[in-house]
């Protein structure tokens, strides 16, 4: 595998796991009766909804799916979003 090729399966690796995250996140919010879009917003003001978070939400009644909050923390932990992983964090203690 050459470099541009090996780059591109990298990119392209990321991606879908960067959708999975936003995927499990979305899920996660459905069942615990939380809004994705208010969370995401209060995790990072000003920033416009990322077309991949939209898409998820519009997607999430499709497969139910138990994600648990350690999971969820650690994930979203993973992908650098620490700000979002303690705006979740704060709703697990209202739960």
């Amino acid at each position: 595998m050459n470099n541009e090729n090996r780059d591109e399966y990298i990119i392209k690796k990321y991606q879908q796991d960067e959708l999975i995250m936003v995927q499990l996140f979305v899920q996660w919010c459905m069942n615990y009766d939380r809004d994705p879009a208010e969370l995401y917003q209060r995790a990072y003001p000003g920033q416009l909804l990322s077309p991949v978070l939209t898409e998820a939400i519009e997607q999430s009644d499709i497969e139910p799916l138990e994600v648990d909050h350690h999971t969820l923390l650690e994930i979203l932990q993973l992908f650098g979003n620490d700000d979002l992983a303690f705006v979740v964090s704060e709703e697990i203690e209202k739960l």
